[in-house]
């Protein structure tokens, strides 16, 4: 149990060679929910786009795909996930790919700035969560979408003991944050036999 719990206490902040395998881990593992997710949201050319706790910078790669001319921003509080995601994205690095380090808590970016804010699996780890959503809130454009991928899990679940400062929300508990924070037309989407997507838009 050692072991499994120093791998997965990775999971809010990867750092060194256990953190690295967990960035593998993760673009690996979260691909079937992001793609499922993103596959929700009706895409739109010359987006500009951030993913929250980008990790390994899969989810990043992805949504440069899905626009034509985008730009795609992505933020971690991890070096070794900004070292990753920008790795994984090379070829579009400081053209129309843009990585760097920093907390959801005081975004780096400028008011009304994103048509899409992404964030797979990383609000359990977002403290004081309904600050963090009126961050988001701030930098979305008037009817720009916030999405949040995650799969769901009790807040007895095993994760929540073995994952250090990690707090389980439900889609439902979520929903009414995201309204709290002035979001508006949010849904709830699931997929069997864990997944849910809540989608908010700013007003």
């Amino acid at each position: 149990m050692g072991l499994l719990k120093s791998f997965f206490s990775q999971c809010a902040r990867p750092e060194g060679f256990l953190g690295r395998v967990m960035l593998w881990f993760m673009n690996f593992g979260h691909a079937p929910l992001t793609n499922w997710g993103l596959g929700l949201i009706e895409m739109r050319d010359k987006w500009t786009m951030l993913d929250i706790g980008c990790g390994g910078g899969a989810t990043i790669k992805r949504l440069l795909k899905s626009s034509k001319n985008a730009q795609v921003y992505g933020i971690d509080i991890s070096e070794e996930s900004v070292a990753k995601a920008q790795k994984v994205n090379a070829e579009a690095l400081n053209k129309q790919v843009f990585v760097c380090q920093g907390s959801v808590e005081k975004l780096p970016y400028k008011d009304g700035m994103f048509d899409l804010v992404t964030a797979v699996e990383t609000v359990y780890f977002w403290t004081n969560l309904p600050d963090c959503l009126q961050e988001v809130y701030r930098i979305l454009k008037s009817g720009g979408l916030f999405a949040i991928m995650m799969e769901v899990i009790g807040s007895d679940s095993m994760w929540t003991n073995v994952v250090e400062g990690m707090t389980a929300y439900s889609p439902e508990e979520l929903k009414t944050m995201l309204s709290d924070a002035g979001f508006i037309q949010m849904e709830i989407y699931r997929k069997k036999p864990s997944y849910a997507a809540i989608i908010g838009v700013k007003p």
